[in-house]
């Protein structure tokens, strides 16, 4: 394994996006839940309830090993990205739920997703030289590694308002820089095994990212949600921390196989969502309700 990567590289690039994430977040994004709690609702249960049965029933249909099932499950339990805000931003979508939806999903996954990948281990059972899951000490880096850097970046913001707008957009271009070494290092670390695993996860990687940003507008629509909001809803459900589920995987976690299914999603996710964004937003922007007042 990768040294480097592991002690230096991951920490420094989740640290990164997690103080950004934190750069841009106010008390009042979450008080908005309790306002206007519909939107809200609906996208996380679809996110913490949904995507992993649908990661489920994708790693049995598609038979992975054990490791890499464990991955992808490891995956659907991470939250979403501040890159959700951006293709939200870029379709015309509501900003403001998404920024809601990530500051709620980021502090429920450090419940959820040890959660969720200690039930893989126990179902999948990998080999990996005895580990057993995110146990008591591991759940603790968890927390560390997703809420202490967010909570500085909401410090800085709330003391330094100015300074925190600032650096929004030199703090998410680098993190987008790091996000790309550590998939670059992900890769090269099993590049003896790479196209094997390329041929075994990137179709149920594909087929997870599709699933989940079509899911992430339907449910919605079909429960009343106005569609500026639902298309929100898809790029926040379809997009994840991918740079999480790597960090995990490999600094928690210790295996590099478990992500490699975060590292090919984190590939496939940008054109994806690209062009499933700009598909929904030309139905969104035609639809009427669409220019109705935001309801986060």
């Amino acid at each position: 394994m990768d040294s480097a990567l592991t002690t230096v590289l991951l920490p420094v690039a989740l640290g990164i996006v997690m103080l950004g994430l934190g750069l841009s977040l106010t008390v009042d994004d979450f008080r908005r839940i309790g306002r206007h709690p519909r939107a809200v609702v609906i996208a996380l249960t679809c996110q913490l309830l949904l995507l992993p049965l649908v990661a489920f029933g994708l790693v049995l249909a598609f038979d992975l090993s054990p490791v890499l099932a464990v991955g992808m499950m490891l995956l659907a339990a991470s939250p979403g990205g501040t890159t959700a805000n951006l293709f939200s931003h870029l379709f015309r979508g509501d900003v403001a739920l998404n920024i809601t939806l990530t500051a709620v999903n980021s502090v429920v996954a450090v419940v959820t997703l040890p959660i969720v990948t200690n039930l893989a281990f126990a179902y999948f059972d990998p080999d990996l030289d005895g580990q057993v899951g995110l146990q008591f000490d591991k759940a603790a880096q968890v927390f560390a590694i997703v809420l202490v850097p967010v909570a500085i970046g909401m410090l800085v913001r709330s003391r330094r308002a100015a300074f925190a707008d600032r650096m929004d957009k030199p703090v998410r271009l680098i993190s987008v820089v790091v996000l790309a070494a550590v998939i670059a290092g992900t890769i090269a670390a099993e590049r003896d095994n790479i196209a094997d695993y390329l041929a075994d996860v990137g179709l149920v990687a594909l087929a997870f990212c599709l699933i989940s940003l079509g899911l992430g507008y339907a449910v919605p629509r079909a429960l009343a949600v106005e569609p500026k909001q639902a298309l929100a809803s898809s790029m926040e459900i379809g997009v994840h921390n991918g740079t999480l589920a790597i960090a995990i995987a490999v600094s928690v976690l210790d295996s590099v196989t478990l992500a490699v299914p975060a590292a090919v999603y984190s590939v496939i996710m940008f054109p994806a969502a690209a062009v499933v964004g700009y598909l929904l937003s030309r139905t969104v922007h035609r639809t009427p309700a669409a220019t109705d007042p935001v309801d986060v």
